[in-house]
């Protein structure tokens, strides 16, 4: 059953500036205003990635965290107004209508429209809703304010007829630029990093996600402090420069300002510990694994591409699946078997995205370890997606930033239900080792598998040998972790001809000398 919760794109309500508001409970209710062409077109749902509905199928099970993120949605009309633009540093943002602000620089106007696209998408799982957008064409950002002087009041206009209280920027502006921004558009100013922060801050649940979100947010937060007028001035000596304070208050101090500073960087250095502690536990599993010789698959792909959606398809394990973008931060790991009855692991990661914050990339680089230490990577690819070669970058730039990466890669054609045919017969000549699925349909997934078998590597030792029935347990965990090829039960016991690992086949090697 779909479950809706983008706001309605076909929508035109929006405030304008000189149009009575009725306001009802803090918010206020928009009069009808036409939307320009760029908007409508950003706004227009016609790809999978940023559609109005989240499909769930049988194998996703019951989503019980999904009904408990539905049930916090915010409602829209319930306004979250500050008086004080200057908050946005020490607050969590909780944006409602927005505009957007988008500059390109390189390519053509359909890349930079599926930028923006995909950056609407992010505000609204974010909680908010777009009202309109503005592009525009330069050959550099403009270093004061980012857009053009020009284009930066047409996007003051748009606020204050459209009555928004937030402009979001597609790209990471410098301190200098949105302090100026808000001069001018007199609303609170968002980038690209920070809102991708906050959605990350919205899902993470586990404690190292919660750790790694909020060191991540320190990092981006910490160059952007600034003095808000006298609540940052610095102490003086003498009673007239000391406000009358008088004895006690003598004396440079230290501004309010570089306190936070100080109070900042001890809290990101206990947080560096916090994760660093958490590390021997991800290492154990991990060791336990590779004891084994439990070979390990990794999920990875770009955000919204149907990674989860995919694990819960091959393996049951009911993660939380939502047509929005970072719905899901914390890894997976779950137990399956090929056709022949070999043991391996399936990791899900968390999902990329076009100019991932540089900050989450680090405070995330323990999740990425999943990857790096994987047997095979099945590269996820929203098929159904305006730009799917983009998404394929963006992915491979982020992993090729890991240290000795090196892993046999599968692309993963998803969502081939919605996808247009000629895309995915342009996506299959472009890649060498590539599959077609549907995670929603079930289409290829037994493809897929057969696939994942002849991928992942095979025991390399090769046993032909009797097993006395007192040791079923190897012969068991020959079943588990190697490749039976022929099985015969004997008067002496289990005469077994099986691939397994060197340790396994020095056991069974063992046990079958001690029996004759």
């Amino acid at each position: 059953m779909p479950i809706a919760f983008h706001p309605d794109p076909e929508s035109t309500q929006d405030v304008t500036a000189d149009a009575p508001a009725e306001q009802t409970g803090g918010g206020s209710r928009s009069t009808q205003r036409p939307r320009d062409p760029l908007t409508e077109r950003i706004l227009a749902r016609g790809d999978a990635s940023v559609s109005t509905v989240t499909y769930s199928s049988s194998s996703d099970g019951e989503q019980l965290d999904l009904a408990d993120r539905q049930a916090l949605r915010r409602v829209a009309g319930i306004r979250t107004d500050i008086e004080d633009v200057t908050e946005v540093e020490y607050r969590q943002l909780r944006l409602e209508r927005v505009v957007l602000a988008g500059l390109f620089t390189t390519g053509n106007a359909e890349d930079a429209e599926n930028s923006l696209r995909e950056l609407a998408a992010l505000a609204e799982t974010a909680g908010s809703e777009v009202l309109e957008a503005v592009m525009q064409r330069r050959a550099h950002p403009d270093p004061a304010t980012f857009l053009g002087k020009g284009k930066a009041q047409e996007l003051a206009d748009v606020v204050a007829e459209t009555g928004a209280d937030t402009v979001i920027a597609d790209g990471e502006l410098a301190p200098s630029q949105r302090r100026a921004l808000e001069d001018i558009v007199k609303v609170k100013v968002v980038d690209r990093t920070a809102l991708i922060l906050d959605i990350f801050a919205q899902h993470a649940k586990s404690r190292e996600g919660k750790a790694q979100v909020e060191l991540a947010q320190l990092e981006y937060l910490l160059p952007r402090l600034r003095g808000w007028g006298e609540s940052m001035s610095r102490q003086a000596g003498g009673r007239v420069a000391a406000g009358g304070a008088g004895m006690g208050s003598r004396g440079p101090g230290e501004t309010k300002i570089e306190l936070d500073r100080r109070r900042i960087r001890t809290r990101m250095a206990k947080l560096r510990r916090e994760i660093a502690e958490m590390a021997p536990g991800r290492e154990a599993k991990r060791a336990d694994r590779k004891r084994r010789e439990v070979p390990a698959v990794a999920i990875a792909g770009y955000t919204n591409a149907g990674k989860s959606s995919l694990l819960n398809r091959l393996t049951g394990a009911g993660v939380l699946v939502e047509n929005a973008l970072f719905a899901t931060l914390d890894p997976t790991v779950r137990r399956a078997q090929t056709p022949d009855g070999r043991e391996f692991t399936y990791a899900d990661t968390v999902g990329f995205v076009r100019h991932l914050p540089t900050e989450l990339v680090e405070a995330f680089r323990s999740t990425l370890e999943e990857v790096a230490d994987a047997h095979l990577l099945l590269h996820v690819v929203d098929a159904s997606h305006p730009d799917p070669e983009g998404q394929i970058r963006a992915v491979r730039e982020v992993l090729s930033d890991i240290d000795g990466f090196d892993v046999p890669e599968i692309i993963v054609l998803n969502k081939a239900d919605v996808a247009q045919v000629e895309t995915i017969a342009r996506l299959r000549s472009q890649v060498e080792d590539c599959v077609v699925v549907s995670a929603r349909t079930g289409e290829g997934i037994e493809e897929l598998r057969d696939l994942i078998a002849e991928r992942l590597p095979r025991p390399a030792a090769e046993v032909d040998l009797v097993v006395p029935y007192t040791r079923g347990d190897l012969v068991s965990r020959a079943h588990a972790v190697g490749e039976v090829l022929a099985e015969e039960h004997l008067a002496e016991g289990t005469r077994l001809h099986a691939r397994v690992d060197a340790a396994l086949a020095a056991e069974l090697g063992a046990a079958s000398a001690a029996a004759s």
